[in-house]
């Protein structure tokens, strides 16, 4: 998901609220849809090879991104960015297909909110932001939502929840490494690089586990990067309508989506507290955006 120091920020005159609500709201289907398909493919493809035929499909829709990158030259600094950024969003794919197709769609939704927590404590230790008692207790909470999905010793802890607290964690060190990018890049050159990275890292382990797939199953894995892709699009349409704290809190509609489809089409019970703690880990994100929005006025008023 696209990091939304990405977008360039509107004016309050400027915003329409309804008109963002309402992209956000096709952007948490879209990707919605995109967990539903790969989890309905499970583990029918090597985890490795299914990411990489998802990049490889990706690659048709970022060509004018690598055109981009074709004609400008950057600095080593922004290379080696290129390379730990691909290197981390590489693995978060993986790790959070491994996730969806193997776990409750809800699960790895819900414990997916933990990346802007991530993003928050990077941003402190590695960017040197500010870290307030507010962030902190912020992240506490977000914390205690976890452990309320999770349960340990209370729930069996699947393999897949561990993966995905990993994806967490590799996507929040991805967007770290955008706000240092966009120094130097557009988003479209930035998410091209990303995609051609993580084609060409995992190609030599697709290849050593490769089994043959059929025409069906490339279709639905190509279906997740256009879904991906709408999904972004939809997204930066919406941030570029209002404000983040007005968008941010409909993202828990996705959880919402995800929960019932799983409950319809895959027999998943909806767990209640899976709810509960993905609306603990949101809160405390809508908290932190809202909480630097009101300091961002108040810097722009005193200055």
């Amino acid at each position: 998901m696209r990091s939304a120091d990405d977008i360039r920020p509107v004016s309050l005159p400027d915003a329409r609220p309804l008109v963002a609500i309402l992209w956000m709201v096709a952007t948490t289907l879209l990707f919605a849809a995109t967990n539903i398909v790969v989890h309905a493919q499970g583990d029918s493809v090597p985890v490795v090879q299914a990411v990489f035929i998802r990049m490889v499909c990706g690659l048709i829709l970022v060509l004018p991104g690598l055109i981009e990158i074709a004609r400008n030259r950057y600095p080593r600094d922004a290379w080696t960015m290129f390379g730990l950024r691909g290197i981390a969003q590489t693995a978060g794919m993986v790790l959070w297909f491994f996730a969806m197709a193997r776990t409750p769609m809800a699960d790895v939704t819900a414990i997916g909110y933990l990346t802007p927590i991530v993003v928050t404590v990077g941003g402190a230790l590695l960017l040197g932001e500010g870290f307030s008692w507010r962030r902190g207790a912020a992240i506490g909470v977000a914390l205690v939502g976890a452990l309320v999905i999770l349960r340990p010793g209370l729930r069996e802890i699947l393999p897949g929840h561990v993966a995905e607290l990993g994806a967490a964690l590799a996507f929040g060190l991805s967007y770290l490494g955008v706000k240092r990018l966009t120094r130097h890049a557009s988003a479209n050159a930035i998410v091209a690089m990303m995609t051609l990275m993580a084609a060409v890292i995992l190609a030599p382990w697709a290849l050593a586990v490769w089994q043959p797939v059929s025409l069906s199953q490339v279709l639905w894995l190509g279906l997740t990067a256009v879904l991906a892709t709408g999904g972004q699009l939809t997204m930066t349409k919406a941030l570029a309508s209002a404000p983040v704290s007005v968008t941010q809190p409909v993202v828990f509609t996705q959880l919402i989506w995800v929960a019932l489809a799983g409950l319809f089409l895959f027999g998943e019970p909806i767990d209640p507290l899976v709810i509960l703690g993905g609306a603990m880990i949101l809160g405390s994100v809508v908290y932190v955006t809202l909480r630097e929005a009101a300091l961002k006025r108040r810097a722009a008023a005193r200055g």
